[in-house]
């Protein structure tokens, strides 16, 4: 296959993979283990009975390098499994650039994201223990999109807590959950404790995801029949999206082609992981890599963050854990990357960054949606506001290779479209769109209630 004469690659079916990486056990330093956030004592496994599933608490807590995957979650996977790898030679012509650039595209299952890949065998699990109903949080509504198909396809029931901008900001991302049978409310909501004592201080809170979580956690800890799922952040999570990279590593190989930095947006750290930790691997081995996280200036958690144990979630019922933090009590800006807006990152995420083994850049609103456009009219494809600051960062990255006259090879995840996110793009349109910077000044409000672990 000669890689001038392609535009995709798209795999057979019975190369859908049938294991998924576990990078802890080829990290250098492992992630700190969790602590309760009742005892503050180190996590045990009964500690997250009330919430998870015996199979993801293993997935969660192993050193294993590879997990299988269920036949059954393979055989849904097939619905829209493996995704195509792009190259993108419209976005290479309009540049001008030398470098080449190609992109893995998740948007094609009908969430229109990365997400399903961890909401069908978080749906599969909890089926087989014999749960009732998932509780979960959403941001932009990608994820609650994604567990509300899962959840019908196994014949469960589900509740999300969507984050109240995002809420009103996207409301047919409403109708999508509500069309596979989930019921939605926006969050902060009168439905949980958490949610009342949020709205008695400020009735009008525009949300975050760490309250939504705290909802979502508070829902499944008080129902016997409800376990709680999470879309990103958790090492389980991480390991499903790995099918990705393990994807993309075998189609740029028919091509003869490896990547010599790859590019991902980075809100909690699923996407990131999926694309690049499968490659990390090749990195711990020796390969010259460059694996980099993109965030927004309005949510800057790695560039801007503490690496400091935290609370997963406002309320302080989620593990505590070691990563890069804003403080669990800070509330962005409500920018139209809801995905992107949440106060911590992964474990791993945050590990392997403290160890500078990946990197990190934040951008603003404006010149995300300006990449996006650009990208739309090259590639015919509109982004979402989230996957659009990879493709910020890849375009910035080829007209670098252009300006050195230097060969190069980009990788990126277009992890979802924009089909919903019109009025966002409206907005850029019509220059209300303002770009937001993180304020020392809400650092240190938010810093100041972190959990005394050292």
């Amino acid at each position: 296959m000669r890689r001038d004469e392609i535009s995709k690659v798209i795999l057979p079916e019975s190369e859908i993979p049938r294991q998924w990486y576990n990078i802890i056990a080829d990290m250098p330093n492992k992630p700190a283990p969790y602590h309760n956030p009742a005892t503050l004592k180190l996590i045990e496994a009964d500690d997250m009975k009330a919430i998870f599933p015996d199979e993801i608490i293993k997935q969660e807590m192993t050193s294993e390098r590879y997990i299988d995957i269920p036949d059954e979650v393979r055989e849904m996977y097939r619905q829209f499994r493996p995704s195509p790898l792009y190259r993108a030679r419209g976005l290479e012509k309009q540049l001008g650039t030398t470098a080449r650039i190609y992109y893995k595209y998740e948007g094609t299952n009908a969430t229109g994201s990365h997400k399903l890949n961890t909401a069908i065998p978080q749906a599969y699990y909890n089926k087989a223990a014999g749960i009732k109903r998932l509780a979960t949080e959403t941001g932009a509504g990608q994820w609650g999109s994604a567990l509300s198909l899962a959840t019908s396809q196994f014949g469960l029931e589900c509740s999300v807590y969507m984050v109240n901008v995002s809420y009103q900001q996207k409301p047919y991302r409403r109708s999508f959950m509500k069309t596979f049978g989930a019921s939605v409310v926006a969050s902060p909501s009168s439905l949980t404790d958490c949610g009342r004592s949020v709205l008695a201080k400020d009735p009008d809170c525009s949300g975050s995801l760490g309250i939504a979580i705290s909802e979502a956690v508070e829902d499944a800890a008080t129902h016997p029949d409800t376990n709680y799922a999470l879309g990103s952040v958790l090492n389980h999570v991480c390991l499903h999206q790995t099918i990705i990279g393990i994807e993309a590593k075998k189609q740029l190989e028919m091509l003869d082609e490896y990547p010599d930095v790859i590019f991902a947006c980075c809100g909690g750290g699923s996407n990131f992981s999926g694309i690049a930790f499968p490659f990390l691997q090749d990195k711990f081995k020796g390969k010259q890599l460059r694996a980099v996280a993109v965030e927004p200036t309005a949510c800057p958690t790695l560039t801007k963050g503490v690496f400091a144990y935290d609370y997963g979630d406002t309320v302080k019922v989620a593990p505590i854990t070691k990563m890069y933090t804003l403080g669990h009590d800070f509330i962005p800006a409500g920018i139209h990357a809801g995905g992107l807006r949440y106060h911590g990152d992964s474990a791993i995420v945050s590990q392997l960054y403290h160890d500078k083994i990946i990197e990190a850049r934040a951008y603003g609103q404006k010149s995300v949606f300006e990449a996006a456009v650009t990208f739309a009219r090259a590639e015919g494809i509109v982004p979402a506001p989230e996957s659009a600051h990879a493709i910020r960062a890849a375009i910035d990255e080829a007209i670098l290779a252009k300006e050195a006259g230097k060969e190069k090879v980009i990788l990126f995840c277009l992890s979802g479209h924009g089909y919903f996110d019109f009025a966002a793009y409206e907005n850029y349109y019509s220059g209300k769109l303002d770009d937001v910077e993180y304020s020392p000044d809400a650092a240190e409000a938010s810093l100041k209630n972190l959990p005394a672990i050292e």
